[in-house]
């Protein structure tokens, strides 16, 4: 069974004019999608997707009363597996979108443990989680689309460039990061055709214009800014290092110049991802990421989602869980639970296209 045979056996189906000879033939159709088909022999090998969905269809239109309907239903799974329709944006095929399960619709995100396939590690102090650059690079770039993570660390970004077939550049201002980085960036498999570049640079001071002229490309698709949460954890020496700041506002001016070195960078109509967390400062809470987020809004870029992610399984939060309790408890406060991923669109300033997506969620 392929796809010519799927599609031969559909338009059988549509020939049919009452409901429970459509339902015949469709039950015929899903004993033998079920018997043929496997994840092995998956005639659908596009990333994400599945030949569950047409099955799934297929159940929907036996659920239907009338045969008008069934038809509609019908001409629908054959116009997904004949047509593709994607946004500028990312790779989507929107005629199967039900395929994409796991992509995250939704502002909370909570995850219980650290994807660990591939070369990545949780080893770097500071991580993130591999499921988040997983989603916003499946959510908001295309194939052969470029990537910039000028806190890359140890390069999560990178490995999940290179693992969904993006190019990429990450800059880190600590060598002995980028050394380590390396190593599971070279370790991952991937498209031959694809340029993964990590670089001991400082990301304030980076020639963009002459790496980009170098690859032969005019700017990214898609930034990824996970920067240190101020002082909480210390990464280098350097001046320039957000976690070396002192005071919130020096931290948020270094945000700031970053922002306005890579506005210009970023194409119109393109995503821009802040992942970033508060903290306690001096017996107060500080809204660190809310701070950071009105900071790049002053650039002209355009918030249009802020994500709440939680994520279990950290190191500090296994080891000194109970500790942080009693604290709470004692000291009438409450514990770190999440962080914020503020997604910004740079406007385009050409007039709207007919052809454009809508501004509206």
């Amino acid at each position: 069974m392929d796809s010519a045979l799927i599609l031969k056996y559909l338009e059988k189906i549509l020939e049919k004019d009452e409901p429970s000879e459509i339902n015949q033939q469709v039950d015929e159709l899903i004993s033998i999608l079920k018997n043929t088909l496997s994840p092995e022999n998956d005639i659908f090998n596009e990333p994400g997707e599945n030949f569950l969905f047409v099955i799934d269809e297929l159940n929907n239109i036996r659920e239907t009363y009338s045969a008008e309907r069934k038809k509609y239903y019908l001409n629908r799974v054959i116009k997904s597996l004949t047509e593709v329709k994607t946004t500028y944006f990312n790779d989507i095929n929107l005629n199967r979108w039900k395929e994409y399960k796991d992509l995250k619709t939704e502002s909370l995100w909570l995850f219980s443990k650290r994807d660990r396939t591939g070369s990545h590690s949780g080893k770097y102090w500071g991580n993130f989680i591999p499921q988040i650059p997983n989603q916003l690079l499946r959510r908001y770039t295309k194939r052969g689309d470029w990537v910039l993570d000028p806190f890359s660390g140890g390069g999560t970004t990178l490995i999940e460039c290179k693992r969904l077939c993006r190019n990429s550049l990450g800059l880190e201002i600590s060598p002995e990061a980028v050394s380590e980085a390396s190593e599971k960036i070279l370790a991952q498999e991937g498209d031959s055709d694809i340029t993964t570049d990590i670089l001991t640079a400082n990301s304030l001071t980076f020639d963009y214009e002459a790496y980009l002229k170098k690859r032969g490309v005019t700017g990214f698709q898609f930034v990824v800014l996970h920067p240190p949460y101020w002082d909480i954890i210390k990464f280098s020496d350097d001046p320039d290092d957000p976690s070396n700041c002192t005071e919130p506002d020096d931290y948020l001016r270094l945000l700031g110049a970053l922002t306005d070195r890579i506005y210009d960078l970023l194409d119109e109509g393109r995503y821009l991802a802040l992942v970033i967390g508060d903290k306690y400062n001096k017996g107060e809470w500080t809204p660190l990421g809310f701070y950071a987020m009105q900071e790049i809004m002053k650039r002209g870029m355009k918030l249009k989602s802020v994500i709440i992610k939680n994520f279990e399984e950290t190191r500090g939060k296994m080891q000194q869980k109970e500790l942080w309790r009693y604290r709470a408890l004692a000291g009438g406060f409450y514990i770190f639970k999440h962080e914020y991923i503020f997604l910004f669109r740079k406007p385009p300033t050409r007039k709207p296209d007919k052809n454009d997506p809508p501004e509206t969620n």
